[in-house]
């Protein structure tokens, strides 16, 4: 057991991490000390005595001292900023801005009345730059030239006030459909949708319903071999894509293999096609089997020049980020599912040089792999756009990466071990949740000037008309679950919002992609006004809003900034949500902390608290069965003042199932649901044309919009 200390709690307060948080219950409570130390220690602060602690601080208070300027400073373009520039005492300094276009910007000094700081018998002191409101937008370097002639180097990030990609949409608001993709299939899908049917029924929902984007799960990468994990929100990685979502035959190399290959390619398709039919479970490693089978037949054509020329470009702009992914991809291939599995959190140099040199080719197939996915993303977003879309596709950033993985590997310098991110207790899973996933480390990020951020943003947002950011209050504030604790004992802990929002707003202003935050959840008041204020659109989910009074929220006071919807992934499908279905399934899991009849009675009174609301709108017949009321819940989001409207694709069939129930893992086949109707049939890509259910929800939004 660790003791509580006055000293303990100053250095948590010190490195952003809170002693105290507010439970959803409304009760102020005190992070124990034991869950204080294990954060505090993977942060890397020494917290094994008073004496520790205290050289910790002391580490902190000279560590500015000891280097000449900040690695980033992130400021905003409407407003002032400085840099702080450390010497010995009485040197002179001057400095200059080198600007993203290789223009030079002088820096003039101001003042700075701070005492220099004895560092082991040297006095040090603190000049002070000032950064103008107005400078370019971009990444620069703030270069220090000291009068020996020596010079210093940093990065200075100048971002937008906000984005304003979204202001388009207030005056002619947008809807959408929302899909898990993998789950809705065509006669040409290998079980599992893929990006040729993403870009399908973008088509089909643009050109033949008005509807203006696609929001899709998370498509990040899983193990490059079979088994995989289903939950495309616990990736190996963020920033790349998974091999599963490749539709072959759109690759151009498809069409030159030979007889004998192609017969072979069809016969693996043959073997997993079946599975398009199968409306109770996916299938996902026989398919991802099957597709590097195809794969490996399609890397054996060779590449017409200008095909070369296109890969090389690509391989170009992704940069080291790629070139680790496959190396990483590579050894994975051959260590998943086996007793070494293990290693792959400790790659050492020599075991990475060995596998440069023996895996080349194979580091080469999975480089071109991605360089596919990138180009039938970018076909889909472009189909999208043609079918009449503003919007296209919006992609899906998650949390975080699993903990044995490509990015856990590759961004080690800049992840926290021996922590995972989850969730504290809430009113829908009271137990808290663990996602297990490594954190970043606030400090160490900034240390690499935020580029991993960065770098990941710009790969997401190259065919992405708009980007949902899963949890986007973890880029204020994550909740780390030390290694052997419960969900419920963790603490919050801060990052620099205005440097990891700043940065978003410069990549989504600059590539014209417009931000949705998945806001939910506990949160301090005045997050939400910031995101409005640096023009990050919010999420509204009808059956979380109420009122100050404890209300359903009347429609005209929903925010105008955000995307509005009628329910999320995390809860079940309308059809299934008006049923109790979730109550009863948390039950069966042992998911509540109150008794079935408490749970249910509570539900059902919430639930028509928001249908009399609807009933006073003259939106809802007191006989009005399920399709109506899902009907009437839509009509009743149109009449809000919310820019974006999502309407998700298992209301428009009458699909009833729950795709995932959080807090749980194998007790429930979460991601594994095929999309299917009322009636339990599979319903196609090719159905979304001439379903008449789709067609009478789809139409319902679009006439209300026009009005």
């Amino acid at each position: 057991m660790c003791s509580d200390t006055p000293a303990l709690r100053d250095l948590a307060h010190d490195l952003g991490v809170s002693t105290q948080y507010w439970g959803w219950d409304g009760t102020l409570k005190d992070v124990s000390p034991d869950t204080l130390a294990a954060v505090l220690t993977a942060l890397g602060a020494d917290v094994s005595s008073p004496e520790a602690i205290a050289a910790t601080r002391a580490r902190r208070e000279r560590a500015p001292w000891e280097r000449t300027l900040p690695p980033v400073t992130v400021m905003r373009e409407d407003r002032d900023s400085s840099i702080p520039v450390h010497v010995d005492h009485g040197t002179a300094v001057t400095m200059h801005l080198r600007l993203e276009d290789g223009a030079r910007w002088d820096l003039q000094q101001s003042e700075d009345n701070t005492a220099p700081f004895d560092l082991d018998g040297t006095l040090r002191g603190r000049a002070r730059f000032h950064l103008p409101a107005g400078l370019p937008l971009g990444w620069h370097r703030a270069v220090a030239e000291l009068e020996d002639g020596h010079s210093v180097e940093a990065d200075v990030v100048v971002t937008p006030a906000r984005v304003t990609v979204h202001e388009q949409f207030a005056a002619q608001r947008a809807f959408g459909l929302q899909a898990q993709l993998y789950s809705v299939r065509s006669k040409r899908s290998w079980g599992i949708g893929d990006l040729a049917d993403m870009r399908d029924i973008a088509a089909i929902t643009g050109a033949r319903h008005g509807a203006d984007f696609l929001l899709v799960n998370p498509l990040h990468a899983s193990y490059p071999t079979a088994p995989v994990l289903p939950s495309p929100y616990l990736p190996t990685t963020r920033r790349f894509t998974s091999a599963l979502y490749l539709r072959i035959e759109d690759v151009p190399e498809y069409r030159l293999l030979t007889e004998v290959a192609r017969q072979k390619v069809e016969l693996l398709r043959q073997g997993v096609a079946g599975y398009n039919e199968d409306a109770e479970h996916l299938v996902r490693d026989a398919v991802l089997t099957a597709k590097n089978k195809a794969l490996e037949e399609l890397f054996a054509v060779p590449l017409t020049p200008a095909r070369q020329a296109l890969l090389d470009a690509y391989r170009a702009r992704e940069g080291q980020g790629l070139e680790d992914f496959a190396l990483w991809s590579a050894i994975a291939e051959q260590l998943h599912g086996t007793e070494d599995e293990a290693s792959l959190a400790e790659l050492d140099e020599r075991t990475i040089e060995q596998a440069r040199r023996e895996l080349a080719e194979r580091i080469e197939f999975h480089v071109w792999v991605q360089w596919l996915l990138d180009e039938q993303m970018g076909a889909a977003q472009s189909a999208a756009q043609d079918a009449g879309m503003r919007i296209g596709i919006m992609h899906d950033l998650a949390v975080g990466v699993e903990q044995l993985g490509a990015d856990a590997w590759s961004l080690r310098d800049v992840l926290a071990l021996g922590v995972g991110v989850g969730a504290p207790a809430d009113q829908y899973n009271q137990q808290g949740q663990n996602w297990d996933q490594p954190p970043w480390h606030p400090e160490r990020l900034r240390e690499h000037s935020y580029r991993p951020w960065r770098d990941m943003l710009r790969t997401l947002m190259r065919h992405a008309g708009a980007l949902r950011i899963d949890h986007v209050l973890g880029l204020f504030r994550l909740w780390w679950i030390p290694e052997g604790h419960e969900a419920s004992d963790g603490a919050y802990v801060a990052y620099d919002h205005e440097a990891m929002i700043g940065i978003l707003a410069l990549e989504a202003q600059r590539s014209g992609t417009l931000v949705v935050g998945e806001d939910l959840g506990t949160f301090e008041p005045w997050v939400r006004d910031y995101l409005v204020e640096r023009g990050i659109m919010g999420t509204s989910i009808l059956w979380f809003e109420y009122d100050d009074q404890g209300r359903p929220l009347a429609p005209e006071h929903y925010r105008t900034q955000c995307m509005a919807s009628v329910n999320t992934h995390d809860l079940p499908p309308t059809a299934g949500y008006l049923a109790g279905d979730h109550v009863a399934l948390r039950h069966e899991l042992g998911l509540l902390e109150r008794s079935l009849e408490q749970e249910q009675a509570a539900d059902a009174e919430a639930r028509e608290e928001v249908l009399d609301l609807l009933r006073g709108e003259g939106l809802l017949e007191a006989d009005a069965d399920i399709e109506q009321t899902v009907i009437a819940l839509h009509r009743h989001l149109v009449r809000t003042p919310s820019m974006l409207l999502g309407v998700s694709l298992v209301d428009c069939v009458g699909e009833r199932r729950i795709q995932n129930q959080p807090g749980t893992d194998e007790e429930y086949p979460n991601w594994r649901i095929p999309l299917a109707d009322a009636d339990g049939q599979v319903v196609s890509v090719d159905d979304l044309s001439t379903d008449e259910r789709t067609a009478r929800l789809l139409h319902a939004v679009r006439e209300g919009l026009r009005r």
